[in-house]
């Protein structure tokens, strides 16, 4: 062969050997975007829209017209100037294998089956309605009547990369106005939460337009309900009183979760569009909370129930469970999303968990010695000498379980290793109470034994059946000739608990949240069983031959009891978390998002180098 011949033969050759290898990089990476979605790059940070300038009226929506009664007498502005640079919470060991990955790819196929398999039946048999009612296959409405399943999962849709099923959610929202309702009133809580945090969130992943249009017009329509002389707003609101231009009047029994919990969604629909109302009024309602924090009867803490009319916040009962915790877990987040420049929210967030960490935490005796912490509520009563004397109830609420995450994300942000011990004390203990139960699954409520100390606690059986005893004791109609040991038999009392006040489930997503942050954050790997088994435990127990429901008793033996009840946040968070804590680390990174209390991811404003640190 000659020298050309042979030049020419290597050279097809290498041009061979380069096509195959091309051919077989791009067969793998088709395998690795089948298995492992790509990390979700919504807009950084977007600009505020030019064609909705501060002040002035926004087409279609009848509350951006609508006169206040009773305007601010100034308005506060969300700082200036770049946000700092926060600390990186996100651990850096969470970056898992490509083994790994491959092995959660399957489990989180399983989740988007479940998610998918509910959305069809609500699609189909409740579209356009609140929520499915999952065994009478029929809609039901308790939040307006807007659709609150569509805009509550938007952002998951997005995230499962559903996007055809995304692109009819939001043709349908398009079309929905929010100038009537047929609810005599609404929860603006729950409206602020799951509609406007919804599309706020969907916004900053997809950046459609029409999702901030639609955002604009709920944050519209939720802004009057703060037109009040005190500008504190109405949570349970009459919507039509207000566009009859009638007297609004803050309540005088609100819960601390419903009148503190603006302040995320507020914030971002304002860094988005520029104008400056919303945060406003979310900051208005933070500033009174902030004032009273050190004069509550339990300093540091708010109470369960507040008097939004007076603002006198002088309750008995303090918690971080049902009714209070949504306010709680927003401290550390509207620091990050305000880019810390504003220390009031750390300030906030340190002073009530010195309180709770002394008050509130508590280790439950346990069979297993298990080293855990649970969150019970606080009595406070008032001495002769006018001192307060404070009284732990150790009632325990599945709610309380998202306190985990919160410790987890504030000892990260603020750099406090103790609140991170806590964090995997706390998530620990509502995986002990899950597993508890033979069913796997913890009640809404139960009763625990708090140790006498936090170092060491041995079991003892006999002081446990006293406690079962004295508990029964204290009820109406007790029975003085009680035989505990066919007490506890009968009522399926575990080891540990003493009671069960409320024995259901109904599809709470608070434990997989708090476990799913916290694998996040420290790369613990257990976390990850610990999912896919309660993932699997719940679904073998609630799925219906359309979707899920929730559980009536979970204590009892066999196939438990079903409720013709199917909430928003089994989809829009717990099925969301089980999806992301199997997913990619950098899918939805806590470094770049808040998660608000409805569970839709908003984007914290980025942070520039600009060869200056803003302290």
């Amino acid at each position: 062969m000659s020298r050309i011949r042979r030049q020419y033969l290597g050279c097809f050759l290498a041009i061979l050997v380069v096509f195959l290898l091309y051919n077989r990089s791009r067969s793998w990476q088709k395998v690795e975007t089948e298995n492992n979605p790509p990390a979700i790059v919504p807009p950084a940070n977007p600009e505020p829209l030019d064609d909705h300038p501060q002040n002035e009226p926004r087409p279609d929506s009848i509350w951006s017209t609508l006169p206040i009664r009773f305007p601010a007498a100034s308005i506060q502005s969300i700082p200036e100037g770049n946000p700092q640079k926060l600390p990186k919470i996100q651990s850096a060991s969470s970056r898992v294998s490509r083994i790994t990955l491959w092995y959660q790819t399957g489990r989180q196929s399983a989740v988007k089956e479940a998610f998918s398999r509910c959305w069809k039946s609500y699609k189909s048999k409740a579209w356009q309605a609140d929520e499915l009612a999952p065994i009478s296959r029929t809609s039901r409405n308790g939040l307006g009547g807007w659709g609150a399943t569509i805009f509550d999962n938007l952002d998951t849709l997005w995230i499962m990369g559903m996007h055809d099923e995304f692109e009819n959610a939001v043709t349908a929202i398009s079309q929905m106005s929010f100038a009537d309702t047929s609810s005599p009133e609404i929860n603006t809580h729950e409206i602020n939460a799951h509609l406007l945090g919804g599309l706020l969130a969907a916004y900053d992943l997809s950046s459609d337009n029409r999702l901030l249009q639609k955002a604009i017009e709920v944050g519209d329509m939720l802004y009057a309900a703060f037109d009040t002389p005190n500008r504190m707003p109405i949570i349970h609101w009459d919507l039509h009183r207000a566009l009859r231009q009638e007297e609004q009047i803050a309540e005088e029994v609100v819960s601390a979760s419903e009148l503190g919990s603006f302040a995320l969604e507020f914030t971002r629909l304002s860094q988005i569009t520029g104008d400056q109302k919303y945060f406003d009024a979310a900051q208005h309602v933070m500033t009174t909370l902030d004032r009273q924090q050190d004069f509550t009867k339990l300093a540091g803490m708010w109470p369960v129930v507040l008097n939004a009319r007076t603002e006198v916040f002088d309750g008995d009962l303090y918690s971080m469970g049902a009714e209070v915790d949504s306010l709680y877990k927003s401290l550390p987040k509207a620091y990050a999303l305000l880019g810390g420049q504003e220390p009031m929210y750390r300030k906030m967030y340190e002073k009530f968990t010195r309180t709770a960490a002394g008050h509130s935490l508590f280790r439950p005796m346990n069979a297993e010695g298990k080293d855990v912490l649970v969150s019970g509520s606080v009595h406070v009563m008032m001495t002769e000498n006018g001192k307060p004397r404070t009284h732990l109830d150790p009632q325990v609420h599945s709610r309380a379980c998202s306190a985990g995450g919160m410790f987890a994300i504030g000892g990260a942000l603020f750099n406090i290793p103790t609140h991170r011990q806590i964090a995997h004390k706390l998530v620990d203990g509502c995986i002990w109470a899950h597993n508890a139960i033979p069913l796997g699954i913890m009640p809404e409520i139960y009763e625990a034994i708090p140790c006498a100390s936090q170092k060491t606690c041995p079991w003892n059986e006999w002081h446990w059946k006293q406690e079962v005893y004295k508990w029964t004791a204290n009820q109406p109609n007790p029975n003085s000739n009680l035989d505990v040991d066919k007490y506890i038999g009968e009522h399926h009392i575990p080891k540990g608990f003493i009671a069960i006040p409320d024995t259901r489930y109904n599809l709470r997503p608070e434990t997989i949240e708090s476990i799913f942050i916290l694998y996040r954050l420290t790369g613990r790997e257990d976390l990850l069983d610990i999912a896919w088994e309660l993932f699997q435990k719940i679904q073998n127990a609630t799925k219906t031959s359309d979707a899920n429901a929730a559980i009536v008793d979970v204590t009892t033996n066999g196939e438990p009891m079903l409720d013709d009840s199917m909430e928003s946040h089994w989809m829009a968070q717990a099925l969301k978390y089980f999806y992301l804590i199997f997913s990619p680390p950098d899918v939805l990174s806590l470094d770049e998002y808040v998660f608000n209390s409805g569970g839709h991811p908003l984007k914290i404003p980025e942070h520039t180098e600009t060869g200056v640190e803003f302290q």
